[in-house]
């Protein structure tokens, strides 16, 4: 009978799943040739080649890959076997304890992680949270894999997240997207809503090409303007973005999480005619949760639930 090394599974699983040894050492702070020897040792064990050369790196075998696929079920069994053990001891002492790893985007991270996490340490101290900011496509292959355990991200209108399978999505909360514009801008006098159609001549501000951010900018221009935006700046920075407003003039369209409270130097208007929202969306791995990860469920759920209100 083979005794199979849950630690050694893992390597073998995160390199079907990212590819190549430095980005499997990189994920797990391991250098790449510590890697390498735990599955020359994992290949010893098995008594089959589960790697083979592929040019300068490596690829799974048909072995492989079965063993990965084998490997993927354990992992999740021993990970439902920890949450189980972890109720258990809660429900005995009283005592929340263990670590959550937790990332979300810019404004989710300061807005909803930080406030979550100070909840948390005041009333589970034993509970150590981790935040990481990250943007989703970044994160996603960290949370399917078990380097996270949650993940704050948003959708746009008209642009949805992906929904990968094994993982579990909850909406937090509905925005508005609010017009940014410099505070002695003609179109932000009196106050009231502004035409997307009056600032077709205007410089603008975006996300990266390729986010929701940058696609739901240039898709609220076309239907409700009839323009193609001058989208001269990109940055996934809130703050760079209302920067470039305050000082280059440019238009921005942004969540209300991202915005400052009471700046005179800018000009928060709504759009004319529309709602244009965003969604803040929960991602956990679709399996049973620690006492430790429900703790800061629960704290996301009650400060989000607090932003809405």
């Amino acid at each position: 009978m083979v005794d199979l090394d849950l630690r050694r599974l893992r390597l073998l699983r995160d390199l079907a799943e990212r590819g190549t040894l430095t980005a499997v050492a990189a994920a797990l702070d391991y250098s790449p040739s510590a890697v390498s020897q735990q599955l020359a040792v994992l290949e010893k064990e098995v008594g089959a080649v589960l790697l083979e050369r592929a040019g300068r790196g490596l690829r799974l075998t048909d072995a492989g890959h079965r063993l990965a696929a084998h490997a993927q079920v354990l992992l999740q069994a021993a990970d439902a076997a920890r949450a189980d053990l972890a109720a258990l001891s809660a429900a005995g002492t009283g005592q929340v304890a263990g670590t959550v790893r937790a990332a979300g985007l810019q404004s989710a991270t300061r807005r909803v992680l930080v406030p979550a996490l100070a909840a948390v340490q005041a009333e589970h101290p034993q509970v150590r949270v981790e935040i990481s900011e990250l943007e989703l496509e970044q994160a996603l292959p960290e949370l399917r894999l078990g380097g996270l355990d949650l993940l704050v991200s948003d959708e746009y209108d008209g642009h949805p997240r992906p929904r990968p399978a094994g993982l579990r999505l909850e909406q937090l909360l509905e925005e508005p997207l609010r017009l940014v514009l410099p505070a002695d801008h003609p179109c932000a006098r009196g106050g009231g809503p502004v035409a997307l159609a009056a600032l077709r001549d205007q410089v603008w501000v975006a996300s990266a090409a390729g986010t929701g951010h940058h696609g739901l900018v240039v898709g609220v221009c076309r239907s409700l303007g009839g323009y193609d935006p001058d989208l001269r700046h990109r940055s996934n920075d809130a703050g760079v973005q209302l920067q470039l407003v305050r000082t280059a003039g440019a238009v921005a369209l942004l969540p209300t999480l991202a915005l400052p409270d009471g700046d005179p130097t800018l000009a928060v208007r709504d759009v004319a005619g529309a709602v244009v929202s965003r969604r803040l969306i929960l991602l956990t791995r679709d399996q049973p949760t620690a006492p430790a990860l429900d703790a800061v469920l629960a704290a996301v759920r009650a400060q989000t639930h607090r932003l809405a209100s």
